[in-house]
């Protein structure tokens, strides 16, 4: 098994809000990856005395234990029970009803001797390659569905959006949105690689356009996720247009 995982900070001044682990069981059979994109609030309150990378630790430490802790117990309530802890954890001195309480959008996948279950919710991106070097990006696709009129104030995407129904999804203080992931399971024998990528590294095939999935995966493959991530710099730099310029990226490779 080879495993790789890059991730680095949009900003050198800032800290990186992105979380990415690899848990490999000390029985070792199976294994879990963990993929968290924090989500940077606009300035303002959040109703909420700690930072978004407090946050994404906390909640990614929880997930990479209870997806090895909790083997049969399926995903999305794997994540039900993280949120639900990392809740716990500072419910007493923040305001968690807060739209702007710090939050996460979740890549996860867990392999076995015989299946590879998955869950994805809102915009971090989990590659599965097949044996026979198909890929398939599986995502939750729903922040891209809206119009971008619907997202020109952080006032409207508030009040009428985030952790809506006919809105989108992130992991924030309530574990009830864990059954709005998007999840699934595969035959072990299926599946060859998984790649799971935090939006700032899967720019370069969403927003700069540089290949598909299929070549985004075979560059991780070929090159490193550090070459990825390093691309993604570079056309950052080049380009300029809607939203953050640089943005944290994570990548998190395993090959089964």
């Amino acid at each position: 098994m080879r495993t790789e995982l890059v991730s680095e900070s949009g900003d050198p001044d800032r800290a990186n809000e992105d979380f990415a682990s690899v848990a490999l069981p000390a029985s070792g059979r199976g294994g879990a990856l963990v993929v968290l994109d924090g989500v940077t609030p606009p300035r303002g309150a959040t109703g909420c005395r700690h930072s978004v990378h407090w946050f994404t630790a906390r909640l990614g430490g929880a997930l990479t234990e209870l997806t090895v802790s909790l083997p049969d117990v399926p995903l999305a309530d794997v994540l039900g029970h993280a949120v639900a802890r990392t809740a716990e954890a500072h419910a007493g001195t923040c305001d968690l009803s807060h739209p702007r309480t710090p939050q996460a959008t979740v890549a996860l996948a867990r392999w076995s001797a015989g299946a590879v279950e998955y869950l994805v919710l809102s915009d971090s991106v989990l590659l599965v390659e097949a044996r026979d070097g198909t890929v398939t990006a599986l995502l939750d696709d729903r922040l891209a569905r809206l119009p971008r009129s619907a997202l020109a104030t952080d006032a409207h995407i508030d009040a009428h959006l985030r952790n809506k129904e006919g809105g989108f999804f992130t992991a924030a203080a309530d574990p009830a949105v864990a059954a709005r992931a998007v999840t699934g399971t595969l035959p072990r024998g299926e599946v060859r690689t998984l790649a799971a990528l935090s939006d700032g590294a899967a720019r370069w095939v969403e927003r700069f356009r540089q290949g598909d999935w299929g070549d985004c995966l075979g560059l991780v493959r070929k090159e490193g996720a550090g070459a990825l991530v390093e691309r993604v710099r570079a056309l950052e730099r080049d380009h300029r247009g809607r939203g953050k310029r640089h943005d944290d990226a994570t990548v998190v490779y395993v090959e089964l």
